[in-house]
């Protein structure tokens, strides 16, 4: 009672250490060292915000979104992060992986709610918003772009819902079931959906984005049939832009040692293809699409349409899941890099505080982003500091320039997406290097990768987390039970089959399991125990229980006492040696088997009585089984499952069954087979 009363007991410094484990700038900010660090954060951010325009701009697009509202995530996002996050490194905002699940999600729904792909206004009663004018209010209803809107700020306040809940729960240890190659696969799968579907901003085609699964074929199939409707200018531009980029990119990837900062090409072009537009009237003479207008300033805030939730929550789960997984792992990697740590619930905290405060002012899902990280590291980020700068510079953009943008091209912001995804691309040249480094690991990028690309980018990461979990249980199915022999005159034992020169001992055979044994491979355990020691002790029982009939059979037919005592002989002698055949040719006899237990790392009940089974059915063959090398957590298992029949368990050696180490328990096994041996003086 007393500790449970000591760890409610609320205090002043209880109380300070939760709200600067909550808010960290309030932690390091007091302690920020202004000479040495404000340059290269100022540096750091400047250069971040200005890649994050035009790229604000281009992923909105991309989630189904007026260009405005990329602007506002990375604005709210880079903030945010800045007064809650725990790593000193990361750039958080948009990211498109999570730009195409938002929108595929406001694709859907607009579908579901009767918008027409190509119209931009239907009312629809559900969904209004009231405008106070004096004592009278106006209704107007909410067109295809404000349903889309509330959809994706629905999507992403349920999404930031669930990491904030999952924070509080403490789940931050799940990130580690998501592996390295399973993001990856899932990434790269989600790409190539990401650039098939800016193919048609790329030939300005007007078609709209197919829905369920097998949305990649579905998509090639609807360009072929609509590629005469190409619009020129759209693919020149294009074009241009692509032969601009590419190589661009190139040289900042080859220079990015020598250049202090890299050089924002993307702002460059962003710039030159407004101002072509504008005068050239791409828009107006040749139907090309532009981002149209941009206001400035902020809307007011609004709460999600609480009623469209039931229909987003399973979508919004998926997208927390991966904001978080990407959010960790960026973040853990470079703090291990620059020798600090950070707290993965904390993370929770701050990215789930991205989504939920940003989705009132309209904004869509967000988490860390590789890219923009590796920018930010580049040009000397040394704190947060760096995201407060950033997000200066695109309040700026929305204060001020936004508007200069309304006739920027929208092929020109496919350009700039598709451009982005070389990186994640790029993984299809190294299949061949993580094939030779690891098959399972590689496997599981392949199935993720496909499932993605091919079906649905949501079961891509289903699939890829149930792969990974059946390769992991895999494993532990596939292991075998191997024989062990003594290296010359040292003790120490390896596997017969893969090194030569090893011995065995007389009358003693040594086998190891390299895997936990539990209610999943129990029974392949003792399968491979019994092939691999060359005698099944259940058939071995049964043919011998089969031979005493015949024999006992025999012996009833006939009269002379002599003849059948000499059969019942020939039974007991049988019975007290058993022969291990390790091939065709070669066998020996053995009266002990040794099992190394060092790489069992657990038992369960059902891994404690496949243990016992053993013992019991080998025991009544006359052959003895002895443990060695039992770590503390499967001993205790081993007592209170009951495996000692003396109840003497924690004495170790001391009840004959279990030894510290393989040459102690196979010098007690010898000395039982030992002509007048004395087993206890030789232990």
């Amino acid at each position: 009672m007393i500790e449970v009363l000591k760890h409610c007991t609320c205090t002043a410094q209880k109380a300070k250490s939760k709200i600067l484990g909550f808010v960290p700038i309030l932690s390091w900010l007091p302690r920020y060292q202004c000479r040495d660090w404000i340059l290269g954060d100022a540096m750091s951010g400047l250069i971040v915000g200005i890649l994050l325009v035009p790229q604000s701009i281009a992923y909105s697009l991309l989630a189904g979104q007026d260009p405005i509202y990329g602007l506002y995530t990375s604005f709210f996002a880079s903030i945010i992060y800045a007064i809650l996050g725990s790593s000193r490194h990361i750039s958080v905002g948009i990211f498109g992986v999570l730009c195409l699940l938002v929108g595929q999600v406001v694709d859907r729904e607009l579908a579901v709610a009767g918008y027409l792909a190509e119209r931009s206004s239907v009312g629809i009663g559900n969904f209004s918003e009231m405008s106070d004018q004096g004592n009278s209010s106006v209704e107007i209803q909410c067109d295809k772009s404000c349903y889309a809107i509330t959809v994706g700020a629905t999507v992403t306040f349920t999404a930031g819902v669930y990491q904030v809940l999952m924070g509080l729960l403490q789940v931050g240890f799940v990130s580690v079931y998501l592996s390295d190659s399973l993001l990856s696969g899932f990434a790269t799968g989600a790409s190539l959906t990401i650039l098939t579907s800016q193919v048609k901003y790329l030939l300005g085609l007007k078609i709209p984005r197919p829905q369920g699964w097998f949305t990649l074929f579905k998509t090639w199939y609807s360009l072929f049939n609509n590629i005469g409707k190409t619009n020129i200018c759209d693919l020149v531009t294009s074009l241009v832009c692509l032969a601009v980029l590419i190589p661009a990119k190139e040289i900042n990837n080859r220079f990015k040692a020598k250049l202090k900062a890299p050089i924002p090409f993307e702002l460059f072009v962003v710039i030159i293809a407004t101002v072509a537009s504008h005068f050239g009237r791409f828009n107006t003479e040749y139907g090309s699409g532009v981002a149209g207008d941009i206001p400035t300033g902020f809307l007011p805030p609004q709460l999600p349409s609480w009623s469209l939730i039931p229909n987003v929550a399973v979508d919004a789960f998926s997208i927390a899941i991966v904001g978080f997984a990407i959010t960790v792992s960026l973040s853990e990697m470079f703090a291990k890099k620059h020798g600090y740590t950070v707290d993965a619930n904390q993370e929770m905290y701050a990215i789930g505080f991205c989504n939920i405060l940003p989705s009132f002012f309209r904004c869509f899902t967000t988490s860390a982003a590789l890219t923009k990280t590796l920018v930010k590291e580049s040009t000397g980020c040394q704190t947060q500091v760096s995201g407060l700068v950033s997000g200066l510079v695109l309040l700026l953009v929305l204060l001020v320039i936004a508007p200069l943008f309304y006739s920027l091209q929208k092929c020109v912001l496919a350009v700039i997406i598709v451009v982005n995804l070389r990186g994640a691309l790029q993984k299809f040249a190294d299949i061949p290097k993580m094939w030779r480094s690891n098959r399972v690991d590689a496997s599981i990028w392949l199935i993720t990768m496909a499932t993605s690309a091919l079906v649905n980018t949501e079961l891509g990461l289903l699939v890829g987390v149930l792969v990974s979990a059946y390769c992991v249980l895999g494993r532990t199915q596939r292991v075998q039970v191997v024989e062990l022999g003594r290296a010359g005159d040292r003790e120490h034992y390896e596997d017969l089959s893969s090194y030569h020169g090893l011995q065995r001992h007389p009358g003693v055979a040594v086998f190891k399991y390299q895997a936990p044994i539990y209610y999943a491979n129990q029974s392949l355990f003792k399968k491979s125990l019994y092939k691999s020691v060359g005698l099944n002790p259940v058939k071995e029982k049964a043919r011998r229980i089969k031979f005493k009939k015949k024999q006992q059979q025999e012996a009833a037919g006939k009269s002379e006492e002599k003849e059948d005592a000499s059969r019942e002989n020939d039974v007991e002698a049988a019975a007290a040696s058993v022969t291990l055949m390790h091939d065709k040719t070669s066998s020996r006899s053995f009266h002990s088997l040794v099992m190394d237990c060092g790489a069992v790392l657990f038992l369960d009940t059902a891994g404690v009585n496949a243990l016992k089974e053993i013992h019991k059915d080998y025991g009544e063959l006359g052959v003895k089984v002895f443990l060695a090398r039992c770590n503390p957590s499967v001993l205790d298992t081993l007592e209170r499952g009951g495996y000692y029949p003396d109840g003497k368990g924690g004495n170790v050696g001391e009840n004959k069954m279990v030894f510290f180490t393989i040459p102690d328990a196979v010098r007690y096994a010898q000395s039982l087979g030992a002509p007048n041996g004395n087993p206890d003086s030789r232990c």
